[in-house]
């Protein structure tokens, strides 16, 4: 009888111990993944951007982030997001970044060159809202709110830094639900060749979110007719962006140097 129970406190023993293995294999393949995410220092924002950028996938996501790609209308476009180089492309032209030099290809003059520069990051820089607005050289206050069709957004103001980008005298007013704090609106100056400042904003109202690998990103972006210094009327088609992806994994940057019948635009 002493050695049945001896052997039943054995297999027990023997049990426990298999039992615990997978506990801590689980333990080290979750801090495996979160040793992935960047860390964010959350402190150079506002706590209200803050629960916007959270409201939309966080920081952390956003940082891990390597590339990003759409398609609007006719256009493809592939954005590094590490490097920001950026490569646009059609059936008639592409228009592309690297290190901070745009240049354009195409074999007969479908797009003024001349816009190139301007035009090369635009649509870039408005889908990738809110992220973008967590980028270094940047300033932020409080705006007024934005009252729309009996609904209020509040607002955050955002600046940059004297050598900021193309055009630093540039700003824009970020409007977020005050329950959800998802983006709503974003209001924004054109100063890009002006070298001043300008009071005179335009408006896009974000629509339609969509969840892709942990971010909310826009699926429509709506233009609006300015009165009286606030949205009026929808102008013209929404943008629809559609193929939208972002992933983790490297790129290869070869795909936004210029090719041989492309020129420079700066």
């Amino acid at each position: 009888m002493k050695q049945i129970l001896s052997i039943i406190a054995i297999l027990l023993v023997a049990i426990s111990c298999k039992n615990e293995v997978p506990k801590v294999e689980t333990q080290e393949k979750v801090s495996t993944v979160e040793n992935q995410m960047p860390k964010v220092d959350y402190s150079a924002y506002p706590e209200e951007l803050i629960k916007v950028f959270k409201a939309h996938g966080g920081l952390e996501t956003w940082k891990s982030m390597r590339s990003m790609t759409y398609q609007l209308n006719e256009q493809s476009t592939v954005t590094d997001l590490q490097s920001r180089n950026i490569l646009l492309e059609t059936d008639n032209y592409m228009i592309g970044g690297n290190d901070g030099k745009v240049w354009i290809a195409q074999d007969s003059t479908y797009f003024d060159p001349g816009r190139a520069r301007f035009y090369h990051n635009l649509m870039f820089y408005f889908y990738a809202m809110p992220f973008v607005l967590s980028d270094d050289g940047i300033n932020y206050s409080p705006a007024d709110s934005l009252t729309y069709k009996n609904e209020t957004f509040p607002g955050i103001k955002i600046s940059y830094n004297e050598g900021i980008g193309d055009a630093p005298d540039d700003n824009y007013i970020l409007y977020y639900d005050p329950s959800s704090y998802q983006m709503k609106w974003l209001a924004y100056t054109v100063t890009y060749g002006k070298n001043e400042e300008s009071n005179n904003y335009s408006f896009i109202k974000y629509e339609d979110w969509n969840e892709v690998n942990g971010l909310l990103l826009p699926v429509k972006l709506q233009w609006y007719t300015v009165k009286d210094g606030k949205p009026d009327t929808p102008r013209g088609d929404a943008r629809v962006f559609e193929k939208i992806d972002v992933d983790n994994a490297p790129m290869d940057n070869g795909m936004f140097k210029k090719p041989e019948n492309g020129i420079y635009v700066d």
